[in-house]
């Protein structure tokens, strides 16, 4: 898989922990092992900005994400993965440290960072959360993949629970 970390933000993030938890999740979902992921993690200004271009609401976001060849998982088990580009996750390290300060267990940035790489890549594979049913399957997934990570790491203490709205 490739995958891409470009940090423009200032802030200093666990990038390897966001490449591992992105490589994780993407082989946890049987995406193809050729495809390709950007992940761009940049400032308030510039989030607010993409959030108001493409969402057209105000403020900065968490994490936003831009699919390319809209690549879904496989259904079957014998079935092969399409091969492409899965496209952008946009993550904002200021909103993702106040929103692990604000959360019941409170949890670092890093912790939050990688919380929203996870629900990034499960957006560009199709997943929403606009439905209560959607909501319930993609937490629960972005919980299981956080997880399986976290303890695969050794890393003890509850995973981060979902701040993302």
């Amino acid at each position: 898989m490739s995958i891409d970390v470009n940090n423009e933000s200032g802030t200093e993030v666990d990038e390897q922990a966001i490449l591992d938890i992105a490589r994780y999740a993407l082989t946890r979902m049987r995406i193809h092992p050729l495809s390709e992921l950007s992940v761009i993690v940049i400032d308030e200004d510039a989030m607010e900005q993409l959030h108001i271009q493409w969402m057209d609401l105000p403020g900065p976001t968490d994490v936003m994400s831009f699919p390319m060849d809209e690549l879904r998982p496989p259904t079957k088990d014998d079935e092969e993965p399409p091969q492409g580009l899965l496209g952008d996750i946009v993550l904002c390290p200021e909103v993702a440290k106040r929103q692990g300060e604000d959360a019941p267990t409170q949890h670092s940035m890093d912790e939050e960072l990688q919380l929203l790489t996870v629900h990034g890549v499960l957006h560009l594979l199709g997943y929403d959360h606009e439905e209560p049913d959607e909501k319930a399957e993609m937490f629960g997934l972005q919980a299981a993949i956080v997880d399986g990570w976290r303890g695969e790491r050794g890393m003890t203490g509850p995973s981060p629970a979902p701040t993302v709205s």
